[in-house]
């Protein structure tokens, strides 16, 4: 499937993001105290919350589902979306501030198909990562996440960050990355100041994306 221009899927990312944020993770910090999400199909959504609601965005819609139904909400703005589907927007922050700005009735601009496609990623990268975690049972593998201030997938594992970001300010494409806590040795397969990335471009399958995992496990194994 050809890959949709970088302003294109920044534009989609950065509303996804927010809405990650203040209306995803708002709602289960508020209900566990814990923020992080998965991938799921469509998008992304909360684990199952303790009154048994899920909260996702699923293409351009935010989504509440539960033992009393489905409530669906186009993503036109935090506050608005809220709302529809009777949930409090905003991140409720108190030591560690969000990675975005909660503004509450700003436009959001997301292209379903631009988000399908993310979507597809963060489900390729669940099935990489935790085919990878299979593979290093002895490096304590945590459990793959959607961490919501970065707005990426990743495990740690043996003392290196692998995971999935659907983009960022830096590179605008949605990429793989391996990035290790300590400086990684002088090899010219790191190309990122973290570590190592690859684009979605150039990754188009967990396998894919298993043998760049390999390979950077293979060129730290060096130092």
């Amino acid at each position: 499937m050809p890959r949709p221009p970088n302003d294109q899927v920044s534009a989609t990312r950065r509303s996804l993001h927010l809405a990650a944020e203040h209306l995803l993770a708002a709602t289960r910090k508020r209900a566990t105290g814990e923020i992080t999400l998965v991938p799921a199909a469509g998008g992304v959504q909360t684990p199952v919350l303790p009154d048994g609601r899920v909260v996702a965005t699923i293409g351009d819609e935010l989504v509440v589902r539960g033992p009393e139904g489905e409530r669906r909400a186009r993503l036109t703005t935090l506050a608005g979306a809220a709302d529809q589907v009777g949930i409090e927007p905003g991140f409720p922050w108190s030591k560690h501030p969000p990675g975005t700005d909660y503004a509450a009735d700003a436009a959001l601009t997301v292209d379903p198909a631009v988000a399908g496609q993310l979507a597809d990623w963060f489900l390729l990268g669940q099935a990489a990562l935790e085919a990878l975690s299979a593979e290093v049972p002895g490096e304590d593998p945590s459990a793959p996440a959607i961490f919501p201030e970065h707005f990426d997938l990743g495990i740690a594992a043996g003392g290196v960050n692998y995971g999935f970001s659907p983009g960022d300010e830096t590179w605008a494409a949605p990429y793989v990355y391996v990035g290790p806590h300590e400086a990684p040795p002088a090899d010219p397969f790191w190309n990122a100041p973290f570590g190592a990335y690859r684009t979605w471009h150039q990754v188009a399958t967990a396998e894919d994306a298993l043998d760049f995992f390999r390979e950077a496990r293979r060129v730290l194994a060096q130092r």
